[in-house]
């Protein structure tokens, strides 16, 4: 006997796709797709008679072209009124955009100078209810980031502040990674820190956007050695490999350890964070993939070379 989700799935309408796919063709978790539509009514997807989600090809260009307007620093809020004119009558984002995220940062730093871990959760709850990750990545935790890494000497307890914080968000990031790894069914990625980077912050945003587009992820974190993946190659089946740092690693990574795992492994071997702009040539002499600083456009890259859904990357 056929499931009930096997019969229903028989009587969508031709091209409509459940919220599941659809937050895993454009990075924007379901939560945030409902928000979307109930707080200020920017996508309707078509129900079913049980009450799913079902979205159009329209929809799904319709989410495409939000998400162009968050990256061009638009707040949500903005984007209904900005959908309803002609592209020529949008010039820059106004200033109450930087406002809002600045608003939201200094509510965060203010908890954190608190240690108050509740109030910190609330504000970061609300921004990833309205945004994906990496627009929150971009404009609040990383900024954050790096207001306390250089004001740290300013106070009594600055380094006691950042550490708060960054445990913070490895206990939230780590917990919501391990909520979608148990959903997902999309490819596997291993991910690691370059040998020397001892900050895994960067790379678990990348791993939580990964999850949410749909990929499985296997974390190992912080100063990884190069020369052990292939070992967790031979225990799981990885479609690709992610490796990040934000500063320079020592010499003989970038010029031995990463070409020879290159040459060891049959899957792509990309690299990104801040420090891979400045080491660009050796990472493509090494055979490695250069995924750039920003999650969307790495992720656009992964894409490319480790498909989620095959035949749908035209949608």
């Amino acid at each position: 006997m056929p499931s009930s989700q096997s019969t229903e799935k028989s009587v969508h309408p031709a091209g409509l796709l459940p919220i599941r796919t659809v937050a895993s063709l454009t990075g924007v978790n379901p939560v945030t797709l409902r928000a979307w539509e109930r707080r200020y009514n920017l996508v309707t997807p078509h129900r079913t008679p049980k009450g799913h989600r079902l979205y159009s090809r329209e929809n799904v260009e319709l989410i495409k072209q939000i998400l162009d307007f968050l990256d061009q620093g638009f707040s949500i809020s903005q984007v209904k009124p900005l959908l309803e004119h002609a592209p020529a009558e949008i010039s820059t984002a106004p200033a109450e955009t930087g406002e809002a995220w600045r608003n939201y940062q200094q509510a965060i730093l203010e908890a954190i100078e608190s240690f108050d871990e509740r109030a910190i959760d609330n504000v970061y709850n609300d921004t990833l209810s309205l945004y994906p990750v990496d627009t929150v990545s971009q404009r609040l935790t990383t900024p954050i980031l790096r207001i306390l890494g250089e004001h740290w000497q300013d106070t009594d307890s600055g380094i006691a502040q950042e550490h708060f914080f960054s445990v913070y968000l490895r206990n939230k990031l780590g917990a919501r990674i391990h909520h979608l790894n148990q959903r997902a069914n999309g490819p596997l990625l291993l991910l690691a820190c370059l040998p020397g980077e001892f900050h895994e912050t960067g790379l678990l945003f990348f791993s939580l956007a990964s999850a949410d587009h749909g990929y499985r992820v296997l974390l190992l974190g912080a100063n990884t050695p190069l020369q052990q993946l292939p070992a967790v190659l031979d225990k799981q089946n990885c479609a690709g490999i992610v490796l990040s740092s934000t500063f320079r690693p020592p010499r003989n990574v970038l010029d031995k350890a990463l070409p020879e795992l290159v040459n060891k492994v049959s899957i792509p071997v990309f690299v990104g964070g801040s420090c891979a702009s400045r080491a660009l040539t050796k990472i493509k002499a090494a055979g490695a993939v250069y995924l750039g600083e920003t999650i969307g456009s790495g992720l656009q890259i992964i894409r490319k070379h480790c498909p989620l859904i095959p035949g749908m990357s035209s949608i």
